[in-house]
């Protein structure tokens, strides 16, 4: 199980260039790939957004790759035909304006198509260099996930264990709910009707009430829902989606059994479940 926060930094010097990588991500509930590379390397980013998207399912991902003193060759390409238009039309709003109709080569020279400046860059051979240090800066980010991912397994095992003991308390009482409701009931039609009905007729009337306002189902469910839980915090793939679906069916269960609850035995009990469910929902937005 891992975690959707994790974070590494690689710093490599290469014969001819100095290279930084740093991977770091957040919760989200899906995969949000941030790729901030050179502009002159953006030729790469599909190759290692694929890189990505093959190693994590979800979470908010940023990688910033830095290159500093690269050998690359460079040429600057100067294109006159803009230049002279450039010239001319900044030498008519001079003369329009009435100034003096100097033109400043430093300013001249930032105009867009004026100076071209064409880097050769070897891309695959960029690729061959960049993908081992991708691999190795990614292998000690996955790490850091995984050791937070057991961290947050404990959590939730800790609490899923307060589960498994107040549903036991819960078990035990169910069947003395039953009977309270069933003389309760009695008692009701007793009280409404007196002697005019018989003891099967009321028995017949609780046993149809009873289906309705009985917890077995919603216990068996409930501990099947645990068990399911349980059981995917044993896989090794992501499971975090799942963990959310499992927590919802859980906490419809225990809402349930809340609402039929007839005894102050078993209200602590309901209140436990709901306060460790809480705290697994909470540890299960970090869980890829």
């Amino acid at each position: 199980m891992k975690s959707m926060t994790g974070y590494a930094l690689t710093e490599k010097t290469e014969p001819n260039s100095f290279i930084s990588l740093e991977i770091k991500s957040y919760n989200s509930r899906y995969l949000d790939l941030n790729l901030n590379f050179p502009f002159w390397l953006s030729a790469l980013e599909p190759v290692f957004r694929a890189f990505f998207s093959e190693r994590i399912a979800r979470g908010k991902v940023e990688v910033s790759l830095h290159v500093k003193d690269a050998d690359i060759d460079v040429d600057i390409l100067t294109n006159t035909k803009v230049a002279k238009a450039y010239a001319k039309a900044m030498r008519e709003v001079a003369e329009a304006a009435g100034i003096n109709p100097e033109i400043d080569i430093n300013r001249f020279s930032e105009k867009d198509g004026v100076i071209i400046i064409e880097r050769n860059i070897d891309i695959p051979a960029w690729e061959n260099t960049l993908l081992p240090i991708f691999e190795e800066t990614f292998t000690k980010y996955d790490k850091t996930r995984l050791d937070e991912g057991d961290v947050l397994k404990k959590d939730i095992l800790a609490n899923l264990d307060r589960i498994y003991a107040s549903l036991k308390v819960i078990k035990k009482h169910a069947p003395q709910m039953e009977e309270i409701f069933c003389q309760n009931i009695k008692e009701r039609f007793t009280e409404l009707l007196g002697s005019e009905i018989n003891e099967q007729r009321i028995m017949q009337e609780v046993a149809v009430m009873l289906v309705k306002y009985t917890i077995n189902e919603e216990i068996v469910r409930l501990e099947a829902h645990c068990n399911s839980l349980s059981h995917e915090l044993k896989k090794n793939e992501p499971i975090g989606k799942k963990l959310d679906f499992i927590c919802q069916e859980i906490n419809r269960e225990i809402n349930t059994i809340g609402s039929k609850n007839q005894m102050i035995e078993m209200s602590q009990s309901i209140i436990e479940v709901k306060d460790a469910l809480e705290n697994i929902r909470e540890q299960s937005r970090n869980v890829e």
